[in-house]
């Protein structure tokens, strides 16, 4: 009980919270019955229940880890994120030792998710172990066979100092510390150690071991996880993947690791600009342990100065926005997500103009006049589905709703099937999955990864409040879809708009076109009220000075966007 008090204080939320965008690393010993030999088990977690947004997260641990466990639920079975895990533990060569948990539940179905892994795995079923972690279930079997199946990590002493940097985070007091594997050679507190990404050198002034509390120790050895603190202040010092080798003697760097590709990008702004300086810090800070975050600096008119981040998906997004306001205590205002575009330029000038003929559109308002724009490819992505076949047609309805194309279908036991489905990207990023899953009643499962870019009708909508353009409102859309959409935000602004004393057409145009209007009416005086008698022409030129003057106050008057309506149009729903 008190190893597992100590990994509930050692995680950053609490088990309750949801998932956990951070890579932990903990050293577990363990006395072997058998042979009365001790084991330092390394192991790695991180609580995003395999979701897709996490998939650098779970590679950057794999990188330093010699084999896995694959955990699969015995009442839910295989998800798509089981698949996609598997496989990336597979591509790497790694040790896998397949668990069915939860064993001990009343609607448990151990044997028929055993023939699903089988299937799908070309695991045979004699090798699934069967384990209840809550009752302790099979726990010593798997220790067991971790310690027989998975080899120690190689390496070697006498070979020059090689380290890997996988991970790190930002202590207030100490500055960067930074999580390395060592690959070969030992480190001691007091060396001097160089930096193969920014040529820095760096004295080494405490070393530890996870355990899984920080445990200061005097010397790291080939195939030890820990961490080292060296006088690392600025978030430009860490790059995750780096090599760290000792000053004298310099070593060819590790491959590293492949960049992460953001899929989602979002504007961030401070609820109010005096914030500015701590949210850029705050950003800085989160940035040192997640480095698959982009930023690019950004401004609005109605939000002012704020940056437009690039995010692995969905839910990335919200662990990193969560994390903004729990660690650092920032109240931030996130715009709507979207996605990255191609753009293929014509002409000279505009080419030069844009320098290049090829560039990519991470905010819609940057999009160019649709008239020197030779084509538009937007995102696509590999979606894999598994369902029970009882929702089959809800689902491929679904999909085609969103302009999926199918493209293959295969069965994993008698009544669950798999199927894969080409998808738009921006299409899936907001209430895809809330879907799937209203549809399925809980039972479906959604993986996806990347798939290129293709040629699509894409049209940009421009929100237009008395002829004047509102660029923090523009989107992209399909042309089949831009008319609806058009409608929708007008409807919104025409309820999060105050009422003025002039009237306020809200349109919503692609190119020249209006496409969907809605009118705020105006406050209107009752000029008539002093009248009490008297012929009709003295009330009709009354209302029609007054008619005069709301047209002269609508052509000069200035629609005065709240910052709270911002908040309710461009917030995710």
């Amino acid at each position: 009980m008190v190893w597992r008090e100590k990994l509930v204080k050692f995680l950053m939320f609490k088990l309750i919270a949801g998932p956990i965008a951070r890579l932990k690393s903990s050293n577990i010993p363990i006395l072997n019955g058998q042979h009365n030999h001790k084991h330092l088990l390394r192991s790695f977690h991180s609580s995003t229940k395999g979701h897709v947004d996490f998939h650098y997260e779970v590679s950057r641990s794999l990188a330093a880890c010699q084999g896995v466990i694959l955990l699969v639920d015995a009442n839910q079975g295989v998800q798509a994120q089981t698949v996609a895990n598997f496989f990336l533990a597979f591509e790497a060569d790694l040790t896998i030792i397949p668990v069915l948990n939860k064993i001990d539940l009343k609607l448990a179905r151990p044997d028929l998710v055993k023939k699903q892994i089988e299937n799908l795995f070309d695991i045979s079923s004699s090798d699934i172990l069967k384990i209840s972690a809550k009752n302790g279930i099979g726990i010593d079997d798997v220790l067991q066979s971790v310690i027989e199946k998975i080899a120690p990590p190689p390496g070697s002493m006498d070979k020059p100092l090689k380290m890997l940097l996988f991970d790190s985070w930002y202590d207030q007091h100490r500055g960067a510390i930074a999580n390395i594997l060592v690959k070969d050679g030992t480190v001691s507190k007091g060396d001097i150690v160089k930096s193969a990404h920014s040529g820095k050198s760096y004295q080494v002034q405490e070393l530890g071991i996870m355990h899984p509390d920080p445990v200061v120790v005097p010397q790291l050895y080939p195939g030890q996880v820990g961490y080292i603190i060296c006088n690392m202040r600025s978030a430009t010092e860490i790059q995750i993947g780096d090599t760290l080798y000792h000053e004298k003697n310099p070593v060819k760097p590790l491959p590293g690791f492949k960049p992460a590709k953001p899929m989602v990008y979002a504007g961030v702004f401070p609820n109010d600009q005096s914030e500015y300086p701590a949210l850029k810090s705050a950003i800085e800070r989160l940035t040192l342990n997640d480095s698959s975050v982009s930023i690019h600096p950004d401004s609005s008119v109605a939000l002012g100065q704020g940056w437009r981040l690039g995010f692995l998906g969905l839910l990335h997004m919200d662990v990193f926005n969560q994390r903004l306001e729990q660690e650092h205590n920032t109240s931030v205002v996130m715009t709507a997500p979207n996605v990255p575009y191609k753009v293929k330029i014509i002409g000279t000038k505009n080419i030069k103009s844009y320098q290049g003929e090829e560039i990519t559109i991470l905010n819609p308002c940057q999009l160019p006049n649709a008239s020197i724009i030779a084509e538009i490819e937007e995102p696509l992505v590999l979606g894999t589905i598994i369902t029970p076949d009882e929702y089959l047609s809800r689902i491929i309805k679904l999909c085609l709703e969103r302009r999926g194309e199918q493209v293959d279908q295969s069965y994993i036991d008698d009544t669950r099937i798999m199927f894969k489905v080409i998808l738009p990207l921006n299409e899936i990023i907001v209430d895809f999955f809330d879907e799937l899953k209203s549809f399925t009643s809980g039972y479906g499962s959604f993986d996806y990864e990347e798939h290129g870019y293709r040629k699509s009708d894409l049209v940009k909508i421009n929100i237009l409040l008395n002829n004047k353009d509102v660029e923090e409102l523009t989107t992209i859309a399909h042309r089949s879809k831009a008319r609806k959409m058009a409608q929708s935000m007008c409807l919104k602004l025409k309820d999060s708009i105050p009422r003025q004393l002039f009237e306020i057409a809200v349109q919503a145009s692609v190119g020249n076109k209006i496409i969907a209007r809605e009118t705020i009416k105006p406050y209107r005086k009752d000029v008539t009220a002093k009248l009490y008698g008297g012929d009709v022409t003295r009330k009709t030129k009354l209302l029609k000075k007054q008619a005069e003057g709301k047209k002269k106050m609508r052509k000069i008057g200035k629609v005065e966007v709240p910052k709270d309506t911002f908040i309710n149009i461009l917030k995710r729903i």
